[in-house]
């Protein structure tokens, strides 16, 4: 419910009203997943209206609103915000959809639907910073991750696909424990690792190869997200080199972490130890990003980030080398923020590992 009245806090009086359509936030507002409905709030009441796909499961599940069943548009939820006298309704501006957007104000067109940018930052602000169950949550999600880790370096040799390494830690994450995987999983090695999301294919692991792995799982709801980069059989001077770069700008980054931090200046933290080792046109994205119900959420940081870091986010960091038809090294961890630094999630080694 605490979610919900903080919401409410850009409603000016009570006929106005605020419209939640995408699943994610929908799902972040009333802790249920589904793929239809609308979350609609007002001053004194709040009401998640969804189709009887979700209906029974809604009402047996939501505590935070009431639930609704909705067999149109025009009907249920055009009823409630008239009944309530709602005159202005604000809707979400990200995930909105100009086609959406001109149904609703179709079948709503004595309301005056407003896209709000204010409702979108507040949101974005909002799910940026976890509450402890949240925290706990990716906790779970990366425990899933790193235990499939463990088993992936028992799986890894010369002769095995990328697909089949990718395959693998996406069984292994599903059969024990995720609910889903946090996003397509790379795996790729070879010359391919130089591609910071390369598409996992029959490339066969060789001797002497790097093997970079970007995987998440998703549990209740909440992403993790971790990258590992390995060795097989034999590494270059050059390679452990660009490696203990990586780790070295990573573990700079982690370093600087807490509130009040700019993103941009511990984007610059990474950064810098990159641009010293001579690879700065070799790192070419943000050092990280938040992670939440959604795989990417603020904050970034980034170089161009304007943020700051404030307890209760959690960001991933991981910066990388990219050297075009050589290889390239990504380390990826993720840290809660604190007052005065911060906690990293990620408990998988990340010296050099050579299998």
């Amino acid at each position: 419910m605490e979610k919900i009245n903080n919401l409410r806090r850009i409603l000016k009086n009570s006929h106005e009203a605020i419209l939640i359509h995408s699943p994610e936030n929908r799902r972040y507002f009333t802790g249920f997943p589904s793929s239809d409905g609308y979350l609609v709030i007002t001053q004194d009441d709040a009401v998640l209206f969804t189709d009887s796909r979700y209906i029974e499961a809604a009402q047996k599940k939501i505590i935070v609103c009431r639930t609704q069943l909705l067999t149109r548009l025009s009907g249920e939820i055009k009823a409630f915000l008239i009944d309530n006298n709602i005159e202005k309704v604000y809707t979400e501006t990200e995930k909105l959809t100009v086609s959406l957007l001109s149904q609703l104000r179709k079948i709503f067109s004595s309301i005056k639907l407003t896209p709000s940018q204010r409702l979108e930052k507040l949101i974005s602000g909002m799910r940026s910073k976890k509450y402890s169950y949240e925290t706990e949550c990716i906790k779970k999600a990366q425990a899933i991750a790193e235990a499939a880790f463990d088993h992936i370096l028992e799986f890894i040799k010369p002769g095995v696909t990328e697909k089949q390494i990718a395959l693998e830690l996406d069984y292994y994450m599903l059969s024990h424990g995720a609910e889903a995987l946090s996003f397509e999983t790379i795996a790729v090695t070879g010359k391919k690792t130089s591609m910071p999301h390369g598409v996992p294919d029959d490339s066969v692991v060789k001797n002497g190869d790097f093997v970079t792995m970007d995987f998440g799982a998703v549990y209740n709801g909440y992403h993790s997200d971790m990258t590992r980069t390995v060795a097989v059989g034999e590494v270059s001077q050059k390679q452990r080199e660009i490696y203990e770069t990586v780790l070295e700008a990573q573990k700079a980054a982690l370093g600087v972490l807490k509130s009040g931090v700019e993103c941009s200046f511990a984007d610059k933290a990474a950064r810098d130890v990159i641009i010293k080792a001579g690879y700065g046109d070799y790192f070419g994205h943000a050092t990280g990003h938040g992670v939440g119900i959604e795989i990417h959420e603020s904050p970034n940081l980034s170089p161009r980030s304007e943020n700051k870091l404030e307890s209760g986010n959690v960001v991933t960091v991981e910066p990388g080398i990219y050297l075009p038809d050589e290889f390239g090294v990504r380390i990826e961890d993720m840290a809660v923020i604190e007052k005065d630094g911060c906690i990293n999630l990620t408990n998988a080694p990340k010296e050099l590992i050579v299998l």
